[in-house]
This record gives structure tokens, C-alpha cells and sequence, in this order.
């Protein structure tokens, strides 16, 4: 039985030594340079005496900060990784959380770390460390498969971020049902968008462990300039990417795609967000050879948690999120707990298994809210995690995203779901980007969008789609959706600058 996921880099550093596994525009590492750097930074890290805690990784995004992971791995202890990019506010938060022992930086972060009580390390000098091959056999076989390997900071209710703990057993587990997924193989090229401070990376980095694939890390600029991006897709052969939502939709709305197309896509996984139908309809006309995935999973249970490939003659108005990986169960919950089975009828997304992790680190007021005792039962103990999300069944019975369950409001009476004001406003022609707020103290419903129509012209539109209960009653126009780092639509910034500014 697989107990700690770098055995899938020791079996593939032996089988490929030489391929090139990590990339970017300065740096190339093979699963050999892995294998080496990764038993160096641990080694360091051994000798030292660190063990089963905390190291950040607060490096530039590349090959390098991936190797030091794996580093953090080798040396029994668990990564937590910050990039520069994130808001100085937030890392300082972080760091208040985990009070970490020891950071591994880099040349680009050195001087940008905040004050703490720990220990900084340069990258530069863990890597020429001469192994301990003892010390990191002992290590390994102390280590059991519910250890944690990464813990990876979302978003708070309260503003405070909370640290996802996740252990190697349900990453493994990821890794193997996902790859099924997506047909992953030692020809696989990724182009990866996402940070590495987010779960959705996972996607790239240990499938390309275990298959001895290829992953580039594609040019953050690129992603505002999508002629740009495609060019570079055609020129690193990049055949598999996994990207959020709002990043396929700027490409095709910008219509980059009626003058040049990806020539190497097979496979097109996308998640996090709706997919605006026209926008996908326009990326599977330009790769009719290509499959496409939609995801979905919260970070609580390791990245993604279920699948639904589009068949050839999709046309519905809503892609599902479809059915659980293997070794998941997804149910819904009503108001009272009861388990939801008829088709239409809304309810709470609620999963089970090995996926779900091990909780908030140092947090556990918010780990017991989330994650819970299985409400079906009390035989014996189960955890559940209660994502927030709202869901139902379509009549082939899979799952379908209504909204979020926070954005589920009152008004004037009815019951209103932002996500389905936003759905219908993607629907129109000339309509690229959308989100609904809700002004609870003035009970108003403000819409942004990125749109070619006129106010009057979007107004109408969205009167002949939804009841008149449902009309925003501001509507701002938008030059560009202001987005999250890792590609989601940025809420809480929209909600500044319409609610409380």
C-alpha cells in the first residue's frame, strides 16, 4: 500500500531520470534534479531537527518552490505555501496562525518576509546540503499515511484565512482517481495557471509524479494577453490544462479563438466557477477533438471531489458537476438534515470519504462547524464535510450547482439565489462576466457585468428571464471583472466598492 506520496517521485526519478518535469522560462528540473534537491532541503531540514511541523515556502512560483515541497516532505514535516503576490496583510495573518519555526525563501522573497520568531533559510543554500540518507529513511518509516503533507490557506467568513491540513492518504487518493479522470499519461504536457499557494496546483504537480508527465507554469502576464497565451500552448506542445473557469471565459469572449487555437488540447478540465454557455460553446467549436471536464470540489476535501465530462451533444442550459470520484460520496441535506433524493428540490453538498481532510490548523471552533458528525447516522463516528454549497439532481441524477448557500438571500418575501440572477445575465448575447451583490441594509440587488450592451438594452434582456422580484436594481458596467489570485471573481472587493465604499 502507497503510505507517503513522494514514492512517486523515488519510482520515477529511477525510471526517468533525465526528462524534464517542471519548467518555466528560466528553469528547467528533471525528476532527477527533484530527487536530489528534494532529499538536500530535507536532509537540511532533518538535521536541524524540524519534524512534523509547519515550514512555509515563501518562494517565487517555478520549478524551485515545488522541489522545496517536496524538501519539506522528505523531512516529515508539512508545506505551507505563500507567494509574493499575496497581499502583505494576509501573509502577516498567516504567519499569526502558524508561528512557524523556519521559511524557506529565495532571492525575490528574502526581503519581504515578515517579522517572526522562526528561523528564514535561502533555498540556494538548503540544495547544497549533502543528503542524510539516514536520517531520511528513519523519517520515512515513522511516517504513516494520515500525516499531514500541505496545509493550504482559503478564504474566512471573518477575514481571518483558515489553513486546510491535508494528509498524504487523501492526497494519493486524489492523485489516483483523479488521473483516471483525466486520462493522464507519461505524454501528458500541463499548462498550469493556478498559484501554488492554492489546492488546485495539485492537479499538476503529483499526477506528473506519478506518470512522469510534464508540467509548464505558464506566465502569470500571459493570462491578460491571450493571444499570447495560446501562442505559448502551441509552442510547449501543452495537450492538458486545468484552469478556473473565468480564465477560458476572458479568451473567448475576447474572440482570440476565431484566429488562433490551441493545436496540441485533448484534454480541458475547468472548475471553480460557471462556465458562461456561449464562452464554452466557442472553446469546444475551436477544439472539437478535445474533452471537456467540468470539476468541482471545496479545498476541505483536496481539491476536486466530483467530474462530468460534456458528451459530443451537449447542449443543456447547465453543465453538472456530475458524479463523485471513486471512494467519494456527495449527498444533499435539506434544512432538517434529511437526505434529499427527489429531483429539484435544493439542498446542502455534503461529502464524505477519504478525501475529506484533516481540518483547520489551530482552529478548532471553525473545524467543528464545517466538519461534522454525518447527520445520517450515529452508529459510529463519520466525518462530513458541509461545503456551503447549494446543489440538486437533473433527471440522469447528476448533481447540478445552484450557489453558493451564503449567497442565498431574502427579499420582499421570496427566496433568492444571487447565482441564478447571474446565470441568467450570462445567457445574453454581449454578456461576458457577471456578479450579483446583495445590499442587505437598503435590501438591493446590484449586478455587475462586463457587457457591449447599454443599461436599457441589458435591463430588458434580463426582464424577459427572470421575475420581476428578481431585477437588479443597480446594475454597474465593468471593463474588467476584478478576480481573486487564484481566478475567481473577487466578491468581497466588488462588495467595497458597491456596498461599503
Amino acid at each position: 500500500m502507497r503510505i507517503n506520496v513522494l514514492s512517486y517521485l523515488d519510482e520515477i526519478a529511477a525510471r526517468l531520470p533525465n526528462k524534464a518535469a517542471f519548467c518555466d522560462d528560466q528553469c528547467q528540473l528533471t525528476f532527477a534534479d527533484l530527487d536530489l534537491r528534494s532529499r538536500a532541503v530535507g536532509s537540511a531540514l532533518a538535521n536541524a531537527g524540524y519534524s512534523n511541523e509547519p515550514v512555509v515556502v515563501f518562494m517565487q512560483k517555478g520549478p524551485c518552490a515545488v522541489s522545496a515541497f517536496f524538501g519539506v516532505v522528505r523531512a516529515g514535516c508539512f508545506y505551507v505555501p505563500l507567494d509574493e503576490e499575496m497581499p502583505r496583510h494576509r501573509i502577516e495573518l498567516i504567519f499569526d496562525t502558524l508561528k512557524p519555526s523556519v521559511v524557506i525563501c529565495d532571492d525575490t522573497t528574502q526581503d519581504k518576509l515578515p517579522t517572526f520568531e522562526g528561523t528564514a533559510l535561502h533555498y540556494n543554500e538548503l540544495i547544497t546540503t549533502p543528503v542524510n540518507e539516514i536520517a531520511l529513511h528513519e523519517i520515512a518509516l515513522r511516517q504513516i499515511d494520515t500525516d499531514p503533507i500541505y496545509v493550504v490557506f482559503t478564504s474566512g467568513s471573518t477575514g481571518k484565512p483558515k489553513g486546510v491540513v491535508a494528509c498524504h492518504r487523501s492526497v494519493i487518493d486524489y492523485i489516483e482517481t483523479l488521473s483516471d479522470v483525466l486520462q493522464v499519461s507519461e505524454n501528458t504536457i500541463f499548462g498550469n495557471q493556478a498559484p501554488l499557494y492554492v489546492d488546485a496546483c495539485l492537479k499538476e504537480l503529483f499526477p506528473t509524479l506519478k506518470f512522469g508527465a510534464q508540467t509548464w507554469f505558464i506566465p502569470k502576464s500571459y493570462f491578460s494577453f491571450p493571444m499570447k497565451l495560446i501562442a505559448y500552448l502551441n509552442e510547449k506542445r501543452i495537450n492538458t490544462v486545468c484552469w478556473v473557469a473565468s480564465a477560458f471565459t476572458m479568451i473567448a469572449a475576447l474572440r482570440v479563438l476565431n484566429e488562433l487555437v490551441p493545436q496540441h488540447l485533448h484534454t480541458v478540465a475547468f472548475g471553480s466557477e460557471v462556465f458562461p454557455q456561449k464562452q464554452l460553446q466557442a472553446w469546444r467549436t475551436a477544439c472539437p477533438q478535445a474533452r471537456f471536464i467540468n470539476l468541482y470540489g471545496p479545498t476541505e476535501c483536496t481539491g476536486m471531489s466530483c467530474y462530468y465530462e460534456l458528451p459530443a451533444n451537449f447542449d443543456a442550459p447547465r453543465v453538472p458537476i456530475g458524479r463523485p470520484f471513486r471512494n467519494t460520496d456527495m449527498f444533499l441535506l435539506d434544512d432538517d438534515d434529511q437526505r434529499i433524493t427527489q429531483l429539484g428540490q435544493a439542498g446542502e453538498i455534503c461529502i464524505r470519504g477519504t478525501c475529506v481532510t484533516l481540518g483547520y490548523y489551530a482552529d478548532p471552533e471553525r473545524s467543528a462547524q464545517a466538519f461534522v458528525q454525518n447527520p445520517l447516522h450515529s452508529r459510529y463516528a463519520e466525518p462530513v464535510y458541509r461545503t456551503g454549497d447549494l446543489g440538486e439532481y437533473d433527471d440522469a441524477g447528476n448533481l447540478l450547482f445552484i450557489s453558493r448557500r451564503d449567497h442565498q438571500i431574502k427579499r420582499a418575501g421570496y427566496r433568492i439565489e444571487l447565482g441564478e440572477i447571474e446565470s441568467a445575465a450570462l445567457t445574453i448575447d454581449g454578456v461576458s462576466a457577471a456578479c450579483c451583490l446583495f445590499d442587505e441594509a437598503k435590501k438591493k440587488l446590484i449586478l455587475c457585468t462586463v457587457s457591449t450592451l447599454a443599461r436599457a438594452d441589458l435591463q430588458a434582456e434580463l426582464g424577459t428571464k427572470l421575475p420581476p422580484y428578481m431585477l437588479p436594481n443597480i446594475m454597474h458596467a465593468l471593463d474588467h471583472m476584478p478576480l481573486t489570485p487564484n481566478g475567481k471573481i473577487d466578491r468581497n472587493g466588488l462588495k467595497e466598492n458597491y456596498i461599503h465604499g
